[in-house]
């Protein structure tokens, strides 16, 4: 008996300070990339590199202001369609989903929360490019918006789960009708968890490049409208990064730093919006 208590008593500590040395590690890495991003962006970060546009090419200078105005309606207008779907796709699962149908929404959900990014972008580019004749804010919307669905979907239908089922009960006991009770109990009693859903599911495809080198493909100038190519915060990046100018590169590195900071900002909220529903909930 003592020797069983000391072999388990062994494992735990050997297995506790595994964990241990792989959350060090695992934290070091991370401030370790943000410290090196952080090193060689800050200085380029200035007024003009919010405010105006880039140079032409050769001259220093410049800013990033189409870009980060080009992203933000980019991932505006991919939430506008992605969250309702995702969000109404839960509500099934979560209400009426076990069954078949259910298990084939899961299903295809979890396999397209796998699919490299890129493949849907090349989705989006036969979907809305080619019909169009033209790259445009649209179609990299449609691209970042189907990969926010699964994110939301999944994300959203355990937070649904999470509501207890007592409260549908008392509701359904007073005679409230199904749609009601999920419409005006169910969802407003997970509304922290689907916004911290919403929220890393934005935060998780604001980096997304390669879906928008096919769809949205890049601007130097300011856009006109949702009809034509746009600039956004990943592909300015990635442009940057590849060309042979230093000045380029500074401002990638300052890109990658403000693009970092709008992610830890999402993933910051999240965990807020989370820990106040579970003081709300105790």
């Amino acid at each position: 008996m003592n020797d069983l208590f000391s072999r388990r008593k062994l494992i735990n500590n050997a297995m506790f300070t595994l964990t241990g040395v792989f959350t060090f590690f695992s934290l070091f890495s991370l401030f370790l990339i943000l410290g090196y991003i952080t090193y060689h962006g800050i200085s380029s970060l200035n007024w003009n590199f919010f405010t105006k546009i880039p140079v032409p090419l050769g001259e220093t200078g410049g800013g990033i202001a189409n870009s980060i105005v080009g992203s933000a309606k980019v991932l505006g207008l991919a939430c506008v369609f992605g969250i309702p779907i995702g969000v109404f796709g839960a509500v099934y699962l979560s209400e009426f989903g076990n069954n078949r149908i259910g298990f084939c929404i899961r299903y295809c959900a979890d396999v397209l929360n796998g699919v490299p990014s890129i493949v849907m972008g090349i989705f989006a580019y036969t979907l809305v490019v080619l019909p169009m004749k033209g790259f445009s804010a649209l179609s990299g919307s449609v691209a970042l918006g189907i990969i926010m669905i699964p994110l939301v979907l999944r994300t959203t239908e355990e937070f649904i789960r999470l509501v207890p089922g007592s409260i549908r009960e008392a509701a359904l006991a007073l005679g409230v009708p199904q749609w009601k009770v999920i419409l005006r109990v169910v969802l407003p009693t997970a509304s922290r968890g689907i916004m911290t859903g919403a929220i890393l599911a934005v935060s998780r495809i604001a980096g997304e490049t390669a879906p928008l080198i096919f769809t949205a493909f890049g601007n130097r100038f300011w856009d006109d409208g949702l009809l034509h190519p746009i600039a956004t915060l990943p592909h300015t990046i990635f442009t940057y990064a590849i060309a042979p100018y230093d000045d380029w590169h500074r401002q990638a590195w300052a890109a990658a730093l403000v693009l970092m900071a709008v992610v830890l900002i999402g993933n910051i909220g999240a965990r807020v919006l989370m820990r106040s529903k579970g003081s709300a909930s105790h």
